[in-house]
């Protein structure tokens, strides 16, 4: 493919972008990078960030896409990765795509073998991180609130006839 042509969908990090997008918005869609870790790769790589993601080279959509994926030893900033001191490795790691999916599973696993506080609240499914749960955060059908028809004596609708008492 030449670099003139331009391609409506691309394929970066594992998932299929928006060609019409910029490069700084298209790179923040896949999971793990977001905005900030999106502009230090451009700024890195020196790509503008307005460019369309579908106008560029392909020379410069695999420097994005193995910058991306070997991040942990490329970046000189520790705070932009996003598994700093990863329980499995004890190193710094930078996971995206399924990869992340796949390890914050396992954390949650982990949590529940372990019987803590936050693998038993996310095994009852309540909330984890000390939310308010006393009105929130409620699964199933509203109980106890009757819908439709209000019935007679109630708040807009006169009060029944009462029948004399026959002596």
């Amino acid at each position: 493919m030449s670099s003139t042509e331009f391609r409506q969908i691309v394929r970066l990090g594992g998932r299929d972008l928006n060609g019409k997008k910029k490069i700084l918005a298209a790179l923040a869609d896949v999971k793990g990078i977001g905005f900030n870790t999106a502009n230090a790769i451009l700024n890195k790589l020196n790509i503008d960030a307005n460019v369309r993601l579908g106008s560029l080279s392909e020379a410069d959509l695999n420097r994005i896409d193995d910058y991306m994926k070997n991040l942990q030893s490329k970046v000189d900033l520790p705070y932009l990765l996003n598994r700093r001191k990863d329980p499995s490795s004890g190193s710094n790691v930078h996971l995206i795509g399924s990869d992340l999916d796949f390890s914050i599973k396992e954390d949650v696993r982990r949590e529940r073998d372990m019987m803590s506080w936050k693998g038993i609240r996310h095994s009852l499914g309540l909330k984890v991180r000390g939310q308010r749960t006393r009105t929130t955060g409620r699964k199933g059908l509203t109980v106890g609130v009757r819908k439709g028809v209000a019935r007679p004596g109630q708040a807009g609708q006169p009060a029944p006839a009462t029948e004399e008492i026959k002596k």
